[in-house]
């Protein structure tokens, strides 16, 4: 401890290389604490309750076999301070259960705040549920880590998770893509940029690693490999997610500084084309694309026009009959301000299920829109069963009334 506490006086003000060199060491060291496998809490209760909850910004959304959905978001903070929260539905999405899983990995024996900040849920060809989550020192170390835990009866009445395993460094923000060729391929940044705050310099060798990784399971899940990567110009965490075109190839698209960049690989995503920006406007902000099993692809942006946006505003829906070439629809899912982030999949039935955030540090509401394809090309609802900005949680602690003096 006396160390580290060494290192971060040494960081804190101007240092010699050597003095430098000696600080990364040190701090790559108090890394090696996100390595240690989290805890997974499935008893949350009350500790975790909303009333206990302050902030809200959501990570993903999925149904089981059984139709049970599931919904994930963090807690704490977008921040040092953040870790996972999952909850569950019954009754497609109109009412949701208390907190039911919470990973948080801090602890007061830490030197450092550890946290637990981006991940997905993702059913897999197997009906199994994955919940995939990064954990770092801080809020990036330089390194990180994708962790998975699965369970494979999600529509159990006490659902059961698996030991959490450690995939590579790095975070995965977007669920896999099932391949034609029946691989899995599941996207993981390993951030451009260096370590944050104590951090920064840390973990060189890694340098020629990062990027917008893909990672290929052939052994549904067992062990992933890495298989390719795309260096983005002006990164912003990426975020980004795989679509395969009809000819075969791969479509990668990724958040930047400047907005959505592309690539693409024809021969596996073993290689890919130099980065372009995208027809498809968009702020610094998550979107979400993939593949219908219509055939059409579905595209979640920020905006009622393709080719534009006025930031994190009018979260909309649209279609692609020609591999994303040309786009149909703006089904407009929430219009108001400060809604981000969002992920969803599609029913058996072709629905369709999104969820998103709003507010994360005032209101913190994690939402959700039902909807058809058929109300994207309407521009409105028009499905029996279609429903718009649905609640699936709302942290309450600023909420709650402390008892005035006179009161006590």
């Amino acid at each position: 401890m006396k160390n580290i506490v060494h290192v971060l006086l040494l960081i804190a003000g101007a240092v010699l290389p050597q003095e430098r060199a000696f600080a990364n060491e040190e701090m790559e060291k108090v890394a090696d604490l996100a390595l240690i496998p989290p805890a997974l809490n499935t008893s949350p209760l009350p500790k975790y309750g909303y009333d206990r909850l302050d902030y809200g910004m959501t990570i993903g959304i999925e149904r089981t076999p059984g139709g049970r959905l599931w919904a994930c978001w963090v807690a704490g903070g977008d921040s040092p301070k953040a870790f996972f929260v999952l909850a569950s539905s019954d009754d497609d999405g109109e009412h949701w259960s208390p907190p039911r899983l919470v990973i948080d990995s801090h602890s007061k024996d830490l030197p450092m705040d550890r946290s637990i900040l981006v991940g997905n849920l993702w059913t897999d060809p197997l009906g199994r549920l994955w919940l995939f989550f990064d954990q770092s020192m801080h809020m990036f170390d330089g390194r990180a880590g994708v962790w998975a835990t699965v369970c494979a009866k999600p529509d159990a009445a006490r659902p059961q998770w698996s030991a959490p395993k450690r995939i590579w460094h790095g975070v995965t923000l977007n669920k896999p893509t099932v391949l034609s060729t029946g691989e899995w391929m599941l996207p993981i940044s390993l951030d451009q940029r260096e370590g944050f705050g104590p951090f920064k310099g840390c973990f060189r060798a890694l340098d020629p690693l990062r990027g917008a990784n893909v990672f290929i399971s052939t052994d549904e899940g067992k062990n992933w490999q890495r298989r390719g990567v795309v260096r983005f110009p002006k990164p912003d965490w990426h975020e980004h997610m795989i679509v395969e075109r009809k000819d075969g190839s791969l479509w990668m698209l990724a958040r930047t500084r400047t907005g959505i960049m592309e690539s693409t690989s024809t021969d596996g995503g073993r290689t890919w084309s130099e980065p372009v920006a995208s027809a498809i406007k968009h702020p610094v902000a998550r979107f979400h694309i993939r593949r219908l099993a219509s055939g059409r692809i579905l595209l979640i942006k920020h905006g009622d026009r393709i080719e534009a946006h006025t930031g994190r505003v009018q979260l909309s829906a649209w279609l692609s009959d020609d591999d994303g070439r040309s786009w149909k629809g703006g089904l407009v899912l929430d219009e108001r301000k400060g809604i981000s982030y969002p992920d969803g999949f599609q029913a058996p039935d072709g629905t369709l299920y999104i969820s998103y955030d709003r507010n994360r540090s005032t209101d913190g509401e994690i939402l959700m829109a039902r909807f058809t394809e058929a109300d994207i090309l309407a521009k409105k609802l028009i499905g029996p069963g279609s429903k718009l900005k649905m609640l699936i949680s709302r942290p309450l602690a600023r909420e709650v009334v402390k008892p005035s003096s006179a009161q006590r």
